[in-house]
């Protein structure tokens, strides 16, 4: 049997509920859902308990309180996509164009709303690391061997596991979801949950069918089966912690469905908050981000590592300006 709370009881719920409502909105913070549905929980037994009319009136200004200052908080402050970009890494011009490439993704994001894009060119040394990503809500990798970069500085590898486990998204693209050596490997995977790397690393430029795995994941849609040219790394490593993996992706590489694109639901662990996180390993030749496929898929990744809602249908792209004058980002 459930005992109905008294009269003084649901007085001093009314009370606090409403304080903390108003200190919430004085610190621009924003309430929680789990707050939210205990005001509605409340009210509906008030009402069951023949509570007065003020105080049935002060948990509903404190419910809706909880509305207005999560929605200021939201305008007030929008979501930092930090993008990051290396110079040229001795390949041919036309392929790991990193800056021409970061700048592309850019312009695509513009259009979202409660957005803030910055795109960092991050060559070594690069001594300002750390405080660029303590305040970034996401980070976008396209550099050489990411999973060494990430490592390559103290104060930067721990940056980056801060963003963890704070909950920002992170998301590695091409040659950034991996690097040649073993040892970083272990600590990226926990990261990204997938990756290639090592002296066994696969990798072949190839055209090919991609196609949405099934079942098929947020990223995915709006994306159909599409034929495309590019260096794929594949066989990837997938990492021991605990955590959900998507495929996303697959390509037909030597007559098998290979996994070339993932999303990463980090776990939650100790003080930890999970997260999320997307790889995608081709986007070796710059001509390929302009394939509306691709403009599709990595917004989308970058939109789900926000944890912003990807439409049924994907979200329209629209084209974007095709410079051949690489020069200037290099």
């Amino acid at each position: 049997m459930i005992r109905k709370p008294t009269r003084d009881r649901w007085r001093t719920v009314a009370l606090e509920a409403v304080s903390k409502q108003v200190l919430g909105a004085t610190a621009g913070l924003p309430s929680s859902a789990g707050r939210d549905t205990a005001l509605l929980d409340e009210l509906a037994v008030a009402h069951d308990a023949g509570l007065s009319s003020v105080l049935k009136l002060l948990l509903i200004v404190a419910l809706l309180a909880t509305i207005v200052v999560g929605s200021t908080h939201a305008a007030d402050k929008p979501q930092r996509v930090l993008l990051l970009a290396q110079g040229p890494d001795g390949h041919p011009a036309g392929t790991h164009e990193f800056v021409a490439g970061q700048a592309l993704l850019a312009e695509w994001l513009k259009p979202i709303t409660d957005l803030e894009v910055q795109l960092v060119r991050v060559d070594e040394p690069w001594p300002n690391g750390p405080e660029l990503l303590a305040a970034a809500d996401c980070v976008v990798l396209y550099v050489c061997e990411g999973a060494k970069f990430m490592q390559a500085d103290e104060r930067r590898w721990q940056a980056f596991q801060n963003c963890a486990a704070r909950g920002a998204g992170l998301v590695t693209l091409h040659w950034a979801c991996g690097c040649k050596a073993p040892e970083p490997i272990p600590g990226f995977l926990v990261l990204m949950g997938a990756c290639h790397g090592g002296p066994d690393r696969r990798y072949t430029v190839v055209e090919t069918e991609l196609r949405p795995a099934e079942p098929r994941h947020a990223i995915a849609r709006g994306l159909g089966e599409f034929r495309i040219r590019d260096e794929f790394y594949f066989a990837l490593k997938i990492g021991p912690a605990p955590g959900v993996l998507h495929p996303v992706l697959t390509a037909t590489i030597e007559g098998r469905q290979e996994t070339v694109c993932w999303a990463w639901e980090r776990a939650k662990q100790g003080g930890a908050t999970g997260g999320r996180s997307f790889g995608f390993t081709a986007m070796h030749f710059y001509d390929n981000w302009h394939r509306p496929e691709y403009r599709r898929l990595v917004t989308q990744g970058v939109l789900w590592t926000l944890g912003r809602d990807i439409p049924e249908n994907g979200i329209e792209i629209p084209a974007a300006a095709k410079s051949d004058d690489l020069s200037a980002a290099r």
